[in-house]
C-alpha cells in the first residue's frame, strides 16, 4: 500500500500549539467558568404560568414549559 493512499489528518491543536499552557496545578473551580452572577428560579420567572413573554430589546421572546418539564426559549 501506498503512503498516497493513506489519509493523512493534521495533528489537533492543543494549548502548547496556541500559545497557552493550562494551570493544571489549579483547582477545578479556578479553571471552570466564572460563576454566574444571578440566579433565578424557573417558577419566579413563570409565576406559576406555562408561559412567559420576555420584552429583550424590543423583540419579544416566549419561554416555555414543555410537556416533559423542560423549558424552551424562542423568538
Amino acid at each position: 500500500m501506498s503512503s498516497a493512499s493513506i489519509p493523512h489528518f493534521p495533528a489537533p491543536l492543543t494549548a502548547d500549539v496556541l500559545g497557552a499552557t493550562p494551570d493544571l496545578d489549579a483547582p477545578v473551580q479556578d479553571r471552570a467558568s466564572p460563576p454566574v452572577a444571578v440566579r433565578l428560579s424557573s417558577q419566579s420567572l413563570l409565576g406559576g404560568q406555562r408561559e412567559v413573554e420576555i420584552d429583550h430589546g424590543g423583540a419579544v421572546y416566549r419561554l416555555r414549559v414543555t410537556s416533559l418539564g423542560k423549558l424552551i426559549l424562542t423568538k
